[in-house]
């Protein structure tokens, strides 16, 4: 069962350095463990038992770590600028249907919880995908 582990162990290196992101490195290191016990003992209940526990502890233990040091911050792209700003519905937005809102002279798929008709203005909410969530603008038309 050694050889097994240390397959195992080199497999989930190889897909740690080859992601961009952290995915395996704790499975890998529970590999490893499971190797040095293999070593001493046959019994694979006891490695998958270790596997387990190592990965866990080590996942649990390093998770607030590097979600402290990792990148989270939003960097705003340039779609970002129709956020919060007004367009006018060019073409009625209902229910289970998209419309279209042009919003800064840019057309856009939009969707809306009310309905909206045709030359309402409306207040961008959010983007979701390549779509505008709008609501209506309450100062009217």
């Amino acid at each position: 069962m050694t050889f097994n582990w240390l397959i195992i162990f080199f497999v989930l290196l190889f897909i740690e350095i080859v992601t961009v992101n952290l995915v395996s490195i704790w499975f890998a290191l529970g590999a490893l463990a499971s190797l040095i016990t293999s070593m001493f003992t046959d019994n694979v209940v006891l490695q998958v038992s270790v596997f387990m526990a190592v990965s866990s502890i080590s996942l649990l233990l390093t998770k607030p770590i590097v979600k402290k040091f990792s990148n989270s911050k939003h960097i705003p792209t340039n779609l970002d600028r129709v956020l919060g700003k007004e367009g006018e519905v060019i073409k009625d937005i209902k229910d289970n249907s998209y419309g279209e809102v042009k919003v800064m002279g840019t057309i856009w798929t939009a969707t809306s919880k009310d309905e909206i008709s045709v030359g309402e203005k409306v207040k961008v909410e959010k983007i979701d995908g390549v779509k505008l969530i709008v609501s209506k603008n309450k100062e009217g038309k």
